[in-house]
Formats: C-alpha cells, structure tokens, sequence
C-alpha cells in the first residue's frame, strides 16, 4: 500500500508530481500577482471557476475520510495488543514509551514553533487580505476557535452520546474516545467472536487508505489549484513563511533526536548515540526513502537482531507495534502544523487549546497510518477542531515529502530506542551484547 501512495506507476513519482504542482502553482500565482495584479477580471474567472473547484474537490476528498480512517485505525492500534489484562510488562513499558516519548516530541514542537514563530514572516496586511479573502469560512471558526476552551466540559464531552452523530459533526474527540473503548472491548471478548470484526475493521481502514491513495493522485491539481489561488492573491510574502515553517519542523525534528532520543540513548540504554545511530542506519535510510513505517519495518527488525543484538522475541513484539504507535515525528509535523496555519489565518489559540493540540497530536499520530501521507487526514481533522480554514492544507501538502521522509525517520528511530529499551530493561539485553561491526 506504501508503494501505491508513495508512487505513480512507472513514470514520475507522485511526490515528485504534488512538488511540481506546488511550483508551477505558486510561480504562476506569483507571475499573475506581479504582473496584471490580483484583482483583474481573469483572474477572479480563473479562481472562481478553475482553482476553486478542483482544489476544494481535492479537500473534500481528505475531510472524507478522516471519521473512518480515526475509528478503523485507533480501534484496529487497542486490538492489536491483544488481551489488556494479558499484555504484560513488555507491552505495557512499550506503549509507556510510545506515550511518553510522543508527548515530550509534541511538546518540543509547540516550544519550537511558539519560539521561531515562523508565521511572523507574513506582514500584517497579508494576513488581513487573508481573512478577508475566506471571511465567509474563516469568521465562523474564528469564533468557535474562541469559545472552545478547555474546562470540565470538554472532558465530559469526550464522551459521545451518539457516535453516528460525532461522526457527522467531525467531532474527532469523541470518534477517538468510541474507537479506543471498540478496541479494547474486541480485546476481551474471545479470538473466534473478535476475529470478524477485526477483519472488518482491516478491511475498512485498507479501503479508506485506497480512498486517500485516490486524493494523492488528485494532490498534484489540488496542490497547485490552491496555492495558485492563494499566491496570485498574496505574492511572495506568504512562501516566505512557508520555508520559515519547513525549517521550523526540520529543526524540531533534529532537537528531538538530538536532545530526547539520545538522553534515552545514553543513560536509559547505556550506548553511545552517534554508536547507536550508525548501527541503524540502514532503517533509518529505508525509512528516509520509502517514508513508511511500515515498509521499513522488515528492515528494522533485521537492524534491532543483527546489529544491535536486541533479541527477536522482544524486537519482534516491540517493533511491530512502534510503526502503528510510535509517531514521534509524526506528532511534531501536526502541533507545528497546526499552530502554524491557524496563526497564519489569524486563528489565535490560547495556552489551554494549545496543550488539546499537543494531545490531539499524541493521539492522533499513534493512530496515523504508517504510509506516505497517512497522516494528513488526521491533520485535517485537527485543522477542523480549531477552526482552520481548509485551504490551509495545500501549504503542507506542497512541501510534505520532504517533512514526510524526515519524520519517519524520526519515528523510526524511536521504534528502535523503543525495543532496545524494553529489552534493557526486561534484562534480556544489554550494550555488551552488541554485536561486533561487520567490515
């Protein structure tokens, strides 16, 4: 599945295509803002009847998918652990890691971008061209942006009443809290009567991953269809910002390995992390290349047994689990994402609604899909909570593949501190058992 997302047949890679359509999209939209200006009859005629529909077509596509694709996939992570009550030390201290690890990355990614504020590149009239350009879509979300305050009623409204109606009404909280308890009621019932449902569930997340596969094809016209609509209106001063952002998560993600991973490295797991990291750097190179979790996983269970000499029984279990569940990258990309395109459609969140996005990051990111791009409709479904018009998407898309590959490496690298940790810590390994470099 990686390959049909991450590829377009025999010809020119889908990534390669959505990067030329970004280009050609902006150029021409800067070319138009320059020249004839971005008021003239035809440009209003060619972004009225061209680039508005086919880009808002290409998001619609995104929105469509993200209630199923958020109850299949958190739902399909919980089973997937097998019996709760029987899971035991190992799989408890691995998802502990997933969950402490992705927190501290979200964390760090708010912190970064708060303190970078690449949205700051954009002057003051941009962005009130900016509202006023989507201020039948964006004043609405403004104001519920600002009235959703986090208190003892967001807790309670967690809880869906009805989670048909959740759904309808995109509220990502309550699908997430209805997918968790589906996934862990399917772990207590016996195999034979869960077996069904699993299926079912397998197959609908396989389907809506082949829906997202379909809007990937679609992302080259979208792309360019969108952000030619915002760069003829807006010129150059908003891509300004654009590489002001790609720097920021490129930044975040290293401060990330730098910093939280090799801490875990050195005094959780007694190695050396420049050791450490050349040692797995066959992974993390699939996983730069491929940007799957998935498809690198073979390659990351070969890293964890041979070069580092972790045991397969824990590597096999721990690893496995890491390419669903442990999104650290993947939760930075969104909470820098997020904050960035809110501030840059003037939606101002406060202190409490930024810390609901570094746990919708959290969440989300574990339950993200570990394929190219199998986290953009969870990002859209965070967009929505917060009021963010949709258009905001095509600044991510355009430039993701760089930010794709970059943070699978990260969450693979995590994966691998993940089971050299448990199995440290299980006492079934430790860094004398490291295999001698091969020449």
């Amino acid at each position: 599945m990686s390959a049909s997302i991450g590829s377009s047949g025999p010809g020119m890679k889908l990534h390669t295509k959505i990067l030329l359509g970004l280009a050609l999209g902006a150029a021409a939209g800067i070319t138009t803002n320059l020249t004839i200006g971005p008021t003239h009859p035809a440009v209003t005629v060619v972004n009225d009847y061209l680039a508005y529909p086919v880009g808002q077509i290409f998001l619609r596509m995104l929105f469509m998918v993200v209630m199923p694709l958020v109850f299949a996939s958190i739902s399909l992570g919980v089973a997937g652990l097998g019996d709760i009550r029987k899971v035991g030390r190992v799989g408890g201290k691995a998802v502990g890691y997933f969950m402490a690890t992705t927190v501290l990355a979200a964390t760090l990614g708010l912190i970064v971008v708060n303190t970078l504020r690449p949205w700051e590149r954009i002057s003051p009239e941009t962005r009130e061209e900016l509202m006023t350009r989507f201020a039948g879509d964006a004043s609405g979300r403004v104001e519920a942006a600002a009235t959703s305050e986090f208190g003892v009623q967001t807790l309670v409204n967690i809880v869906p009443r009805n989670p048909v109606q959740a759904a309808a009404n995109t509220d990502l909280l309550g699908i997430i809290f209805f997918g968790l308890a589906f996934g862990a009621a399917l772990t207590l019932l016996p195999a034979e009567r869960a077996r069904p449902m699993i299926d079912v569930l397998e197959a609908l997340n396989d389907v809506v991953i082949q829906i997202i596969h379909f809007a990937m094809i679609l992302a080259p016209f979208g792309v360019a269809a969108l952000i030619f609509g915002v760069a003829s209106r807006f010129g150059f001063d908003l891509l300004v910002a654009i590489a002001a952002y790609v720097v920021t998560v490129l930044l975040a993600l290293v401060l990330h390995v730098g910093l939280t991973l090799s801490t875990v490295i050195r005094f959780f797991i007694g190695m050396s992390p420049v050791r450490f990291i050349s040692r797995v750097k066959a992974a993390l190179i699939t996983a730069f290349s491929t940007s799957s979790s998935s498809a690198t996983l073979p390659t990351a269970l070969d890293v964890a047994e041979t070069q580092l000499g972790v045991p397969r029984r824990i590597a096999g279990f721990v690893l496995p689990i890491g390419s669903t569940m442990c999104m650290n990258g993947t939760a930075i990309f969104e909470g820098i994402t997020v904050i960035f395109v809110a501030k840059i459609f003037n939606v101002d969140l406060t202190v409490p609604q930024m810390a609901i996005v570094m746990v919708m990051s959290v969440i989300t990111a574990i339950g993200a899909a570990g394929v190219p791009g199998g986290s953009i409709p969870l990002l859209v479904g965070i967009m929505t909570m917060f009021g963010v018009p949709g258009e905001g998407i095509a600044i991510v898309l355009g430039v993701d593949r760089i930010l794709d590959m970059s943070r699978t490496t990260v969450n693979v690298c995590s994966d691998l501190t993940a089971a050299t940790w448990v199995a440290k810590s299980e006492g079934a390994w430790s860094p004398a058992q490291v295999p001698a470099q091969a020449d």
